[in-house]
């Protein structure tokens, strides 16, 4: 039987927290409630019971806020991907903003000298380039199902992990992240398989055939999709290999992986194409990208055009510049800024990325840009700028971690004119602005919204050397 749950009652919502979450007080204590909105009256279940917080679900809002939409899936509040659907587009944005600044200005003390308006997308819905879903021999259904007297069988799932819960899988439906088509190609791939006897993979046993599909989407039309399988089964590969080509004709580069290890990445596997190509083709601008299976991309391709803009703009280059572009990944901020300045510097850790950001390179035509294989936080120092020349203005666009402190310290050793970061965590970033200050001030801000209906804001900030 599941676990009794505390109830709170008529508890009131009074702002927003980070991580998408809201605020309320009950007996002392802050209650993280996820789905509610500020300014509301709800009924909660308690998640999480610690000293001095609490995290709560909402069961039952009593009164709503006039912010609050009806969710568009039929798989929200289970699902973490799509977190804030309950509320309207043009309060995601107000709220996403004001919790950019908060966070930099309050936790961070950092000052701004120009705070600009968030970016919000382009398109609500439909946005994701890339999807990944997982293969589960059983299918997770809530807890008031499982216990049900009516209970059905139990079924495999093909769908997205609970948040924070590697061997919950729960089956996706449908999901409006991707076009259509991404649903039409998940669906069929589950109902052959299951017609043809395929063994879904037991995530906590690590048996089974099915492991992961991945769905990915270009704006020009291309489309990949890859399966990993995880033991090469030659007559079940080419069964469903030949179906998929056969019945989606839309697919223009069809892949598979075997995958024997416990985890589920991919780029230390060789990837064989079935059908079609070995990679599809993404532009930003004019600019034209090669995607292979391995590569990283920017998620949202629109906004991603966006933001790079941001990012020459910030940079204010006029043509003479040397560019360092710290964790350049695919090399694609590198790429774009290339035309505007006199050279850029890529340096990533991934040997994967910077294949792609050279070739990439190559298939535009662009030679005024060089890409190193390194640990940035070990080959930043004097003797790399010193054989490479010192830059004028820096582009980092550091994982969620943030900047290596030993990679801060170079950067005010080597004190550029200008340093424009890219932060997919605005926490760390702020973390990084504060360090920087030393020598720094943040000159501009502009927040994006590259995953419309999430929690998730991308942040760009302009920062320019003191003079004294």
């Amino acid at each position: 039987m599941p676990r009794p749950t505390q109830i709170i009652e008529q508890l009131p919502v009074t702002a927003f927290a980070n991580e998408g979450k809201t605020i309320g007080h009950y007996q002392g204590k802050v209650v993280f409630i996820r789905g509610a909105i500020p300014g509301e009256l709800v009924n909660v279940r308690v998640t999480k019971s610690k000293k001095d917080w609490m995290e709560a679900d909402v069961t039952e809002v009593l009164q709503p806020s006039p912010n609050r939409v009806q969710p568009f899936c039929i798989h929200y509040g289970k699902c973490g991907g799509c977190q804030w659907q309950h509320l309207a587009y043009s309060e995601q944005l107000r709220s996403k903003e004001w919790l950019a600044y908060d966070t930099l200005e309050r936790m961070g003390k950092v000052t701004i000298q120009s705070k600009e308006q968030i970016a919000g997308g382009a398109d609500e819905r439909g946005y994701r380039n890339k999807l990944e879903f997982t293969f589960s021999d059983r299918e997770w259904v809530p807890p008031e199902e499982f216990y049900s007297d009516n209970r059905q069988p139990i079924q495999p799932a093909l769908g997205f992990h609970l948040p924070g819960a590697y061997d919950r899988v729960f089956d996706v439906k449908s999901c409006s992240l991707q076009p259509a088509l991404s649903d039409r190609i998940r669906l069929a791939v589950k109902a052959f398989t299951i017609e043809n006897g395929y063994e879904y993979f037991h995530l906590r046993h690590q048996k089974g055939m099915l492991r992961n599909l991945m769905i990915r989407m270009t704006t020009t039309g291309e489309v990949m999709v890859l399966v990993a399988f995880a033991h090469a089964d030659e007559k079940h590969i080419a069964l469903l290999m030949h179906f998929l080509s056969t019945t989606f004709p839309e697919i223009t580069s069809l892949q598979y992986v075997i995958n024997r290890k416990q985890n589920d990445t991919i780029y230390d596997l060789e990837v064989i194409t079935f059908a079609g190509s070995d990679a599809i083709f993404e532009y930003i601008g004019d600019l034209k990208f090669r995607i292979s299976a391995k590569s990283f991309f920017q998620t949202n391709t629109r906004q991603a055009a966006r933001l790079y803009y941001c990012v020459k703009e910030f940079a204010g280059l006029k043509g003479s510049e040397l560019v360092y572009d710290l964790y350049t990944g695919t090399g694609s901020i590198a790429l774009y800024l290339a035309r505007y300045c006199k050279k850029v510097i890529g340096i990533e850790q991934v040997e994967q990325a910077i294949q792609d950001a050279r070739i990439n390179a190559s298939i535009n035509q662009i030679t005024n840009v060089e890409f190193y294989t390194a640990d940035i936080a070990k080959v930043l120092d004097h003797t790399f700028h010193a054989e490479n020349g010192v830059p004028q203005v820096v582009i980092t666009d550091p994982p969620r971690a943030g900047m290596h402190p030993d990679v801060v310290k170079e950067l005010l050793e080597m004190a550029p004119e200008k340093i424009v970061y890219v932060s997919c965590n605005i926490t760390t970033q702020a973390r990084d602005l504060q360090l920087l200050s030393e020598k720094y001030q943040v000159e501009r801000v502009r927040p994006f919204d590259l995953f419309p209906q999430t929690k998730h804001v991308e942040n760009v900030a302009a920062l320019v050397r003191r003079l004294s």
